[in-house]
C-alpha cells in the first residue's frame, strides 16, 4: 500500500498474546499489530493536518482502554513512544460499553463494566508524561463522562 495510502487508522487493541487469545481468539494478534503499524508508521510518518485540521498524511493510532486492563494500555503506549516516537498522533478512547458474549452466562466477568474515570486519567497522565500527541479532541470532559463511575 506503499504511495496509495495516505492516512493509515489502525486500532491497537491489546498488548499481550493472553489476553488476545482470550478476548481476540488469536494470540498472535498484538505481534502482527506491532509489525503492521511500525510498517504503517515507516510508510507515512507522524500525522500532518492542513490548515482547516485536516488529516493529509500519516498516521493516527486508536487504542480503546478495556477496564481493569491499563497494563495492555500501558504497554501499548510505552511502545508507542519507544518504537514510534512520540510525535505519533493517539486516540485513547474511554467509550467501552458491555455487550455481546461480555457478561453473558458468566464469560468476561472481569470487564463487564465500563472504565472507571481512574482507569482514564492514568492513560491520559502516563500519554502525556511518555510526551505522546493526543488526540486532543478525545480528553475533552464529555469523553470523561462516558466512564463508569
Amino acid at each position: 500500500m506503499e504511495g496509495i495510502v495516505d492516512v493509515y487508522m489502525p486500532d491497537f487493541k491489546l498488548w499481550t498474546s493472553e489476553a488476545a487469545r482470550r478476548y481476540l481468539k488469536r494470540a498472535d494478534y498484538p505481534g502482527v499489530a506491532r509489525e503492521t503499524i511500525v510498517e504503517m508508521n515507516r510508510q507515512v510518518g507522524n500525522l500532518v493536518l492542513d490548515e482547516r485540521g485536516m488529516a493529509r498524511r500519516g498516521l493516527i493510532l486508536r487504542h480503546l482502554i478495556m477496564p481493569g486492563l491499563l497494563d495492555e494500555t500501558e504497554s501499548i503506549l510505552r511502545f508507542v513512544a519507544e518504537e514510534l516516537g512520540p510525535g505519533t498522533y493517539v486516540n485513547l478512547m474511554a467509550q467501552y460499553y458491555v455487550s455481546g458474549k461480555v457478561g453473558e452466562n458468566g464469560q468476561y466477568q472481569e470487564i463487564a463494566r465500563g472504565i472507571h474515570r481512574e482507569e482514564y486519567a492514568r492513560a491520559l497522565a502516563l500519554a502525556r508524561e511518555l510526551g505522546i500527541r493526543l488526540d486532543t479532541r478525545s480528553v475533552g470532559e464529555g469523553r470523561l463522562l462516558a466512564c463508569a463511575v
